[in-house]
């Protein structure tokens, strides 16, 4: 005779995900963020970290550098530049796997379809610094050619 538990399957805390989270050589550019687990579509990824500065701030840092690891918020940005690990790492993708969404304190990490272990996590910058003089590295078949 079977028997069955009245217990709830436990969501995998995005935390879990985020962990195991590992940085290699990209075949993008320099290092990459590379899926340490098999990450479900739609699943959050994580959270954006660094130190919290002003706008102007963020810019002025901005200016000049070819490799930014600064997202802008409504009221702040984030300055990932001297982490040693997360999401300073993602690389730009025309056909990225995942996509960012910001909130006014947060910029959230959430995967767009299945990414197996092992795949390099992407997103698609949208507006940069770079306005558009950067030459795109992805190799993706629609990559607009710039960032």
């Amino acid at each position: 005779m079977a028997t069955f538990y009245n217990s709830r399957v436990r969501k995998r805390d995005w935390r879990d995900i985020y962990l195991a989270l590992t940085v290699a050589p990209s075949r993008i550019t320099g290092l990459g963020l590379f899926a340490g687990t098999r990450i479900p579509a739609r699943a959050k990824i994580g959270e954006f970290e660094g130190e919290v500065i002003g706008l102007r701030e963020a810019r002025r840092r901005a200016r000049g550098r070819k490799i930014v690891a600064i997202v802008e918020l409504e009221r702040h940005a984030i300055d990932a530049t001297d982490t040693g690990r997360g999401f300073r790492f993602i690389n730009h993708s025309c056909a990225p796997n995942t996509y960012i969404r910001c909130t006014p304190d947060r910029a959230e990490f959430y995967a767009l379809r299945d990414i197996p272990k092992g795949v390099e996590l992407t997103a698609d910058y949208g507006e940069t610094q770079h306005n558009g003089k950067l030459r795109c590295r992805c190799g993706a078949a629609n990559c607009r050619g710039a960032i």
